[in-house]
């Protein structure tokens, strides 16, 4: 059994309902104060706001509303269900047939490894759609990129994150850019690589293990997901790239919004992941006071 962890303020989208029908899987919406009617949901567990007020009353004080942060309290419940293994999805990546399939955590797969000497490494540029970067790569080091080869390895991963056809994982600037819609060569995954490296929560699983220190980090803006990934990757967890699972039809964005709420990661990620290196507690230094308070309170109820 695969636990689903999301939020949503929309009414119910095609991707909820192909991940609600599916039997291997159970998926945990955690609404936002102004999250719409889900209609048509059987087998999903929903989180009203009351219970994790409830519940979690600390935590959400510290975390807000009105934020995508608010998926942090379905991760909770999936976790204090017993899950193994947890699934992070957003409402508008609908599945393909292979999602439900392959599933690379909690045993040994071969995958590519991939070097680099810089010291972050951008997934995306390593596939066929070169042009393209990683939301929250450093902007600074993208004509720096660069990628070696080095065999294939038999490997356990704690972290799986799988790419996305349709519109990519990138920041406003390259959106703008280039305006994408990407087809991945699928000859090119699994892969990993030696250096700490950005994953997002849209479409990525964690093992459980990985729980405590995984954290959507609030009021960071679009680096919630992206700061959470580079701490993790400091921190030595392994995480392999896998082929596209998922179609995205973007919901409706404002990019001159997304710009804005990207800017602390623009001037500051690669600052941040060279600090990781040295000390992945560094973060801290980071993180808005508010930020690290709810940090502390995660891990205090993780254990």
């Amino acid at each position: 059994m695969i636990y689903i962890a999301t939020t949503t303020i929309n009414k119910t989208t095609e991707a909820l309902k192909r991940f609600d029908k599916s039997k291997n899987c159970k998926v945990i919406i955690a609404l936002d104060k102004k999250s719409k009617k889900l209609n048509g949901l059987k087998n999903s567990i929903i989180l009203s706001t009351k219970y994790q007020e409830k519940k979690w009353k600390k935590l959400s004080d510290l975390i807000g509303w009105n934020c995508i942060q608010r998926r942090n309290f379905a991760i909770l419940e999936a976790f204090e269900r017993g899950a193994e293994t947890i699934a992070l999805i957003d409402d508008d990546n609908i599945p393909y047939d292979n999602w439900f399939k392959h599933t690379y955590l909690n045993k040994k797969i071969k995958a590519k490894k991939i070097l680099t000497n810089k010291i972050v490494f951008d997934p995306i540029g390593y596939t066929n759609h070169k042009n393209l970067w990683h939301r929250g790569f450093p902007l600074e080091m993208i004509h720096q990129r660069e990628y070696k080869k080095s065999g294939v390895n038999n490997i356990k991963f704690d972290i799986q994150a799988s790419f996305w056809n349709g519109d990519p994982d990138i920041d406003a600037i390259c959106r703008m850019i280039y305006k994408p819609n990407c087809k991945f060569n699928e000859k090119l995954f699994p892969f990993y690589s030696n250096k700490i490296s950005p994953f997002n929560s849209q479409n990525t699983m964690i093992s459980r293990k990985v729980v405590r220190d995984y954290f959507l980090f609030p009021h960071i803006g679009r680096m919630d997901d992206i700061w959470a990934s580079y701490y993790v990757t400091s921190k030595k967890y392994k995480v392999v790239y896998a082929e596209p699972t998922v179609f995205q039809e973007r919901n409706a964005h404002d990019l001159i919004k997304d710009f804005k709420q990207e800017v602390i990661g623009y001037e500051n990620s690669k600052k941040l992941i060279q600090e990781l290196y040295k000390d992945p507690d560094s973060i801290y230094k980071f993180l808005p006071s508010k930020s690290s308070k709810a940090f502390d309170e995660w891990k205090k109820i993780i254990g």
